[in-house]
């Protein structure tokens, strides 16, 4: 990378609030947009951030800022919200500068320091041991991520940080999904709330309901200084990538599938799945009281879907 301060160039999917020649010719139309799609993900970040109760009074909040796009807005509405909220918490935030080669370890300190952000800066050569220990070729993503969690609960608890906010977004836990679900058999995301892996600490995700293409409107229209990750950022064959690029054709060619998918992450009818160690099914028996989540639970909820009925009318019995 031989720019500090370049941007990634936006996804062909994502439209810009205003181009910077638009925006020069109509600047207070940019300037509202802008203000429009800042007060959006406030919105999302605060519900997101109340529906999962994420932060308490006296927290001291850890956010951990990549350089990219979605961290930066994470920090950015968290700075927001701070400032309005009647509940007071501290943000410290947090790099791992993981020693890429042309990484510009100068960007974030300087941006930090002007926005008058708490932060520190922690270097340790992650980067010399992925490449090391993973052929070339392979994905690097699982052991780089395991590298960098076990060094960010390290410093959480020299910081004295009680939360870890990461800045994944919507479109981050929907790929998850159906990363577990295709390959890994199960059905599991990224939660908004959870104990990291050596229960000492609470790992928040207050990006949970926006939409990457959001935030990098957001991103661009704000001019933050994107540092592109030159390790995982440069792997073309992640099946993270082949799902996101299968959840952007779902969301052209079907409208609302995408939201109406997220929205069923939290609304799960436990009693109608397959695990065993959710349902006794051996002590399934027939009462004689009508059970509300019985065998209907998808029959009068999907558009346009024949009652029984009418099923039985079309095809009747013989």
């Amino acid at each position: 990378m031989s720019d500090a301060t370049a941007t990634r160039a936006p996804s062909p999917d994502i439209a810009p609030i205003a181009s910077p020649a638009a925006a020069r010719r109509d600047p207070r139309k940019a300037a509202f947009e802008l203000a429009k799609l800042r007060k959006r993900l406030r919105r999302q970040v605060g519900e997101a951030i109340a529906d999962y109760a994420m932060i308490d009074d006296g927290d001291r909040v850890m956010v951990c800022l990549s350089g990219g796009k979605d961290s930066y807005g994470l920090l950015d509405i968290l700075l927001s919200l701070q400032r309005r909220s009647p509940h007071p918490f501290e943000i410290v935030a947090v790099n791992l500068d993981q020693k890429q080669p042309g990484f510009p370890a100068d960007v974030l300190p300087r941006y930090l320091a002007h926005r008058g952000v708490a932060f520190r800066i922690v270097e340790q050569d992650t980067y010399s041991v992925v490449k090391r220990l993973i052929p070339e070729g392979a994905t690097m993503c699982s052991l780089c991520s395991r590298l960098r969690r076990g060094v960010l609960y390290r410093v959480a608890t020299e910081i004295g940080a009680t939360k870890i906010a990461l800045g994944h977004h919507r479109d981050d836990l929907l790929a998850t999904f159906f990363l577990n679900l295709f390959h890994g058999g199960k059905l599991k995301t990224m939660p908004p709330k959870l104990v990291s892996d050596d229960g000492k600490h609470v790992v928040i995700r207050p990006l949970a309901y926006v939409r990457e293409r959001d935030l990098a409107r957001y991103a661009q229209a704000c001019g933050f200084p994107l540092i592109p990750c030159t390790l995982c950022g440069s792997q073309v064959n992640l099946q993270r990538k082949q799902v996101a690029a299968l959840l952007r054709e779902w969301e052209k060619r079907f409208p609302g599938r995408i939201e109406s998918i997220f929205n069923a992450l939290g609304n799960v009818a436990p009693t109608h799945l397959l695990d065993r160690t959710l349902n006794d099914f051996a002590a399934v028996r027939a009462t004689g009281t009508p059970q509300p989540d019985g065998d209907r639970a998808f029959d009068d909820d999907v558009p346009d879907a024949p009652s029984l009925a009418g099923a039985l009318a079309i095809a009747p019995l013989r």
